[in-house]
């Protein structure tokens, strides 16, 4: 039902966590991130509670893999799980239990994890994270990220239509960066991709106006903030 992606900048230090899926609304309870820290996702039979629950055991472990085994250790029904967890320093990590849908997969590349289940096939992960490896880093974070996924669903994607996607992207503030969501469509990364191109030029001047705001641009649109 799902594949995703969580990335880091290593030139920006932005981390993203993006996600599609058959299912409605995944991006609100399957991808979270957390500005200086990390990024994860929670799917499969989802939990939400353990995205925040895999980001407090980064702040507090030296590495993702001792952070998800934390979490693993703690968290009720482990094997319908599947997680995946990146800091800031060192490898990412990922979890598919036992009770992980159909056939699924999961990568750990430099800066990237991912996973997916009910897949077309159980190799989707991997395109993933060669994808977001060959991508340019000069580029926006979320472009890269969105992109990957994208090779993702090329490479044969889920078993079924995708119909949501979601991207989470932080970067020094404590408020995401971006936070995009298409709940339901007929294309969804495709219409996540064209919220992206809307957003991007944009996206830095809204944290100037919140910083410094005599020295942020104005759009001039009724109602802008």
């Amino acid at each position: 039902m799902t594949f995703s992606l969580i990335a880091r900048c290593p030139r920006t230090g932005q981390f993203a966590a993006a996600v599609t899926s058959s299912s409605p609304a995944v991006g609100a309870r399957c991808a979270f991130a957390r500005a200086g820290l990390g990024a994860a996702t929670t799917q499969n039979i989802t939990d939400p509670r353990l995205g925040p629950a895999l980001l407090a055991a980064q702040a507090a472990t030296s590495t993702s893999e001792a952070a998800l085994a934390q979490v693993l250790a703690q968290a009720p029904h482990p094997s319908y799980r599947q997680l995946t967890l990146l800091g800031a320093t060192g490898a990412g990590a990922a979890w598919s239990g036992a009770h992980t849908l159909g056939l699924h997969g999961q990568a750990v590349g430099a800066h990237a994890v991912s996973a997916g289940n009910l897949l077309a096939n159980p190799n989707v992960p991997a395109a993933v994270v060669a994808a977001f490896a060959a991508s340019n880093p000069a580029e926006e974070l979320g472009a890269r990220v969105i992109g990957a996924l994208r090779a993702g669903l090329a490479a044969g994607g889920e078993a079924g239509p995708i119909r949501s996607a979601g991207l989470i992207l932080v970067a020094a503030q404590a408020w995401p960066l971006a936070d995009l969501r298409v709940d339901w469509h007929d294309e969804p990364l495709t219409e996540l991709a064209r919220l992206w191109d809307l957003w991007a030029p944009q996206m830095h001047d809204y944290v100037t106006r919140a910083l410094t705001p005599a020295s942020a641009p104005s759009y001039g649109v009724p109602g802008d903030e």
